[in-house]
């Protein structure tokens, strides 16, 4: 369950209406979440996710995100996407840009997660955490880079951490965080490299543990529920991120209480699931969560 959108404390007089928003990894979670709250401004919205097929395990799929985008008032665009293909991601760009004739934010979401030790990791997983965490992004970027330079007010925000070299971070799972962190980096090169267009490049991530759909269904709901805020935070903190000025808000790693008090906004309660602030868990790559 997440939290509804008209009960959330996030209320801007910036909109979406007419953009163009690219989200992948759209089919559920924190993709779909973001996906929806584009749409409740009237944004035309672009969905990208691996399959449309519902899988028993995970509940989701990308006709089920175009319908809520639909009825949140946005104008949705599903497109079945492998981020690993750079051909698909070419071919899923020059059909947005078809459909919409622009490109003016881009989320890169879709993500994979693998927490297994070296000794437990062969080198084909490692691969596919590059492939779906750094190369995926990369090539979003690349196919949609000559359209969001014609934007006027292009975004680019990556699902990735602030890059915390602690060893506590490396030690328990190497390649996973080696893939998130080369996006996190992707993050700063970006921004220095695109400063003066201005196309933003920024980072956003959980200040805390999220109910989304694959935490759930790897840890189970209540242990998750009982420890998280729901992924509308995330939605809500990357709509304040992508609709502010492109050229003054840009090379940054923010949570999304971060974003979401710079708005404003201090309690943070509408978005607990768990009992009570205590019992929310700071989540990964955060040293500590300030609740």
């Amino acid at each position: 369950m997440k939290a509804r959108m008209d009960r959330s404390p996030y209320r801007t007089d910036r909109s979406l209406r007419g953009r163009v928003v690219v989200v992948s990894g759209a089919s559920r979670g924190i993709g779909r979440d973001i996906a929806i709250r584009a749409g409740a401004d009237g944004a035309n919205v672009a969905l990208l996710a691996k399959t449309d097929t519902p899988n028993p395990k995970i509940a989701g799929t990308l006709a089920e995100t175009a319908s809520a985008v639909r009825s949140a008032g946005g104008q949705p665009l599903a497109i079945t996407c492998d981020v690993r293909d750079p051909d698909s991601v070419a071919g899923a760009v020059q059909e947005i840009v078809a459909a919409f004739g622009a490109v003016d934010v881009l989320v890169n979401n879709a993500g994979a997660l693998d927490l297994r030790l070296t000794s437990a990791l062969p080198p084909k997983s490692f691969r596919r955490l590059l492939a779906v965490n750094v190369e995926g992004p990369y090539a979003l970027v690349h196919s949609a880079l000559p359209h969001l330079r014609r934007s006027s007010n292009a975004h680019i925000v990556n699902v990735s951490p602030p890059l915390n070299l602690s060893p506590a971070w490396l030690s328990p799972h190497v390649a996973h965080t080696v893939g998130k962190y080369a996006e996190s980096l992707l993050t700063l090169g970006w921004a220095a490299e695109f400063a003066s267009i201005p196309i933003a490049v920024n980072s956003l991530w959980p200040e805390t543990t999220v109910a989304s759909t694959g935490m759930m269904a790897a840890m189970g709901e209540d242990v998750v529920r009982s420890q998280a805020r729901s992924t509308q935070i995330m939605a809500d903190a990357a709509h304040a991120l992508v609709t502010r000025p492109a050229a003054e808000h840009t090379g940054q790693f923010l949570t999304d209480a971060e974003v979401l008090r710079a708005e404003g906004i201090e309690d943070l309660c509408a978005y607990r699931l768990a009992a009570c602030d205590e019992d929310l868990t700071p989540n990964f790559y955060l040293a500590a969560a300030p609740l």
